[in-house]
This record gives structure tokens, C-alpha cells and sequence, in this order.
């Protein structure tokens, strides 16, 4: 795989970050059913025997802290304790991933033919790829890709079976659950469904929390999840939820386990493939509803060129490293740790100051790409501009760019 460098020009003299390879070159030379069918031994957290998915929903439906709440809800609804934990186990069912390894290599081989008709490359760091094998050895590993584009999530799981490393679990929104065969298959290739909003409702709140704290505490699978909440629109990053965040952080607080690893990613696109769709919907259209007949219909992106991806794994985020000094962890010992607590005034500052920055190391290793300076230079002229303007002023922009420590993907 050819390797390229990127430089940044933060300082007088050029920053070197991590080579790139490109991931496709391969795959264009290569058989893709060979590569679907290749042996696949990913190194896991400490040595761990993976258990199966119904083993883990029963660990998460026998667990103190489920078993603490279905009490407290039959107690103020009046049901019968059966009853609550009947419900639970249902929403747990509608939930909970199915995991399988046949899926996964049936993705592998249609997503290569994909990406290689869509994309002349994707390039990844390879460093990054060596810290997270290191890292999902040694604690838990939660992976924080920015998101751009539904494309985002089905990338990071095809690089983590290249480099033949422990495919994450992706929290998913119910969107794609009404999605006939398409929810299903996404749900057995490591996708687990979440409502955007639990209305206050103790009971799912439990069942969610306590099935990723379960995944956390035994290593079961690095956890991915998207802290934007949503696909950004307009290119920049939204404000990061903590929700979920304030859960991969618990099981560190209470002492369950010695530490976590936030790794942010960055996935910066040439041409995002929704590019139509965004700009109808930031002019006012309705989103429209996920549908498996709509992607059907949007098959016909395989015959655009999107141009390159650059995907950079960050450096792993200890969460015990950014707490030192700042959280006292003995505030979780005045109480059970099956009984659930509300975080702290200063352990919420906590996540939130962690959320932020964790996009902005997202930000500062996004790729720019020669159109991205080229558009902004014509959206300020909206007259026009000719093309000896159009030159000097995208090179000087290059040079400011490179100036404020950006990484450019310059020909």
C-alpha cells in the first residue's frame, strides 16, 4: 500500500503527523471474496473469551443495578415485579446487537466493491491502527468518530476487519430499525438501537445504561459511538451529548475498571455521498425517512467519483490521566454501586470540558481537501471570480491555512 505524509505549518518547520496508506490498493488487486473469507483473529481485551450476545443480555438482565430499578418501577406503577422485568427483557430484545461474523464478511466483500467504485482511496494512519491494537489489549476502548456522513460508521468497521482488529459495537438510532432487511443486517453486524429521546422513562434508561456498562466493564467489544449526536449538515462540528459519554465514564468513577481509552477519530471526505440531500434539507426540505427503498434508489451514487477519505485514529484519551485532579472518586463509595446517582456539578463540568475536547482533537486532524479552500473563495464571490484570481488567492489561502496548523491534501 502506497504511504503518503501530510505536514502541518504550525511551526517553522514542518510537523510531520502519521503516513497514510491507502487500504483500497490492495482490495484493487486483490480478490474481494478472499479477503471476506480471510482468517480473522483480532486481539482482545486482556485475553477475553468473547460471550455471546444472549449470554450478555442475560448478565445485563440479571444485574444488581436492572434489578435495583424493575423494584423501584413496580413499587410507583404498581405492577408486579414479573411484569417490569418482562418489559425490560422486551426492551432489551428490541435493543441489544446480534453480532455475527458471517455478516460481517458479507459486508466486507459488498462494501469493497462499494468503496472502490465510490471512492480512488481511503487512506488510514497506520500508527493510529498500532495504538488502538495497544490500546484495546489493555482497558476498554470507547472509538469517537466525527460524523459526517452515514458512511462514517460502515468505514470504521470495514478498517477495523482490515487491520484484523476486535469490531466495535455502534449505538445506532431507531431509524434504521423500521428498515426492512437493512435494520436487521446492521444490527448483526454489531449495531445496537437507541431512541433519540427516553422521556424520562427509569426503566429504558436502565436497561440502556446498565447494557454499555456491562460491554465497558467486560471488554466484550470496543463501543462506538458518535458524541455530534447527529450528522453535521454544514461540514462544521455540532455541539457534542454527553449522554452517553457520562455512561462509558461510570464504571472508571465507581471503580469497576482501572481505565478507559477515548480514541477520537477524524474522517474527513472529498465529497460527502449526501451532498444533495444536505443542501435540500439547509434549505428547509424535510429530511426524508430512512427506508430501504430509498437506498435502493440511491444506488446510483456508485457511478459518481467521490473523490479520497482520510481516516486518522487518534491518540488514546486516558480517562483516568484527565480525571487526576479533578474528580474525587470517593463521592461513589458512600453508596452501593448498583444504585444509580447523578452526577456531580463538577463531575458533569467534568464530561462536558472532556466532550469538547475531545471533538476539537477531532478538528485538528481533519484533512482539507483543495476544493474545500476553492469553494469557500467562490461562496465569498458569488459574481464570480476568474481563474488567475481563483489561483492566487486558493494558494494564499493554502498558505494561511498551513499558517493556523491545518493539514491539507495538496496535489
Amino acid at each position: 500500500m502506497a504511504s503518503k505524509s501530510l505536514y502541518s505549518g504550525r511551526d517553522p518547520v514542518l510537523k510531520k503527523r502519521d503516513d497514510f496508506e491507502d487500504i483500497l490498493e490492495e482490495r484493487r488487486n486483490s480478490s474481494d471474496l478472499r479477503y471476506a473469507l480471510r482468517c480473522y483473529t483480532p486481539a482482545l481485551y486482556k485475553g477475553l473469551v468473547p460471550c455471546k450476545a444472549s449470554m450478555l443480555k442475560s448478565i445485563v438482565l440479571q444485574s444488581d443495578s436492572l434489578q435495583y430499578v424493575v423494584g423501584q418501577v413496580s413499587a410507583e406503577c404498581g405492577e408486579s415485579r414479573e411484569a417490569v422485568q418482562e418489559e425490560a427483557a422486551l426492551l432489551l430484545e428490541e435493543m441489544a446487537h446480534r453480532l455475527q461474523l458471517g455478516t460481517i464478511r458479507f459486508f466486507a466483500f459488498t462494501l469493497s466493491k462499494a468503496f472502490k467504485a465510490l471512492f480512488r482511496g481511503v487512506c488510514v494512519n497506520e500508527e493510529g491502527i498500532q495504538r488502538l491494537q495497544q490500546a484495546i489489549q489493555e482497558h476498554p476502548v470507547v472509538l469517537l468518530p466525527s460524523h459526517r456522513s452515514y458512511m462514517d460508521f460502515l468505514m470504521m468497521s470495514y478498517i477495523l476487519y482490515t487491520y484484523d482488529l476486535a469490531l466495535p459495537v455502534i449505538a445506532a438510532g431507531m431509524d434504521f430499525i423500521s428498515m426492512k432487511f437493512v435494520g436487521e443486517m446492521l444490527r448483526m453486524s454489531g449495531a445496537f438501537f437507541i431512541r433519540r429521546s427516553f422521556g424520562g422513562d427509569k426503566l429504558y434508561w436502565a436497561v440502556f445504561s446498565e447494557y454499555v456498562k456491562t460491554m465497558l466493564r467486560n471488554g466484550y467489544a470496543p463501543i462506538e459511538f458518535f458524541l455530534e449526536g447527529t450528522r453535521s449538515r454544514t461540514g462544521k462540528s455540532l455541539t457534542p451529548k454527553t449522554g452517553l459519554l457520562n455512561i462509558a465514564m461510570e464504571p472508571f468513577f465507581k471503580g469497576e475498571v482501572f481505565d478507559v481509552n477515548l480514541v477520537p477519530v477524524s474522517i474527513s471526505y472529498e465529497r460527502i455521498l449526501e451532498e444533495s440531500l444536505y443542501a435540500r434539507e439547509l434549505l428547509g426540505v424535510p429530511k426524508p425517512k430512512e427506508s430501504t427503498s430509498g437506498l435502493l434508489k440511491a444506488r446510483r451514487i456508485l457511478n459518481e467519483d467521490y473523490g479520497s477519505m482520510h481516516v486518522y485514529f487518534g491518540h488514546p484519551v486516558s480517562i483516568r490521566s484527565l480525571a487526576e485532579g479533578h474528580i474525587s472518586r470517593s463521592q461513589y463509595n458512600l453508596l452501593p454501586r448498583h444504585i444509580p446517582q447523578k452526577p456531580t456539578a463538577d463531575t458533569q463540568a467534568f464530561v462536558n470540558d472532556t466532550a469538547f475536547r475531545l471533538v476539537r482533537l477531532q478538528e485538528e486532524s481533519m484533512v482539507l481537501k483543495p476544493w474545500v479552500l476553492v469553494a469557500m473563495l467562490l461562496l465569498q464571490n458569488p459574481d464570480g471570480m476568474d481563474l488567475s484570481t481563483l489561483t492566487e488567492q486558493a494558494d494564499w489561502l493554502r498558505r494561511l491555512a498551513l499558517a493556523f496548523g491545518a493539514f491539507l491534501d495538496w496535489p
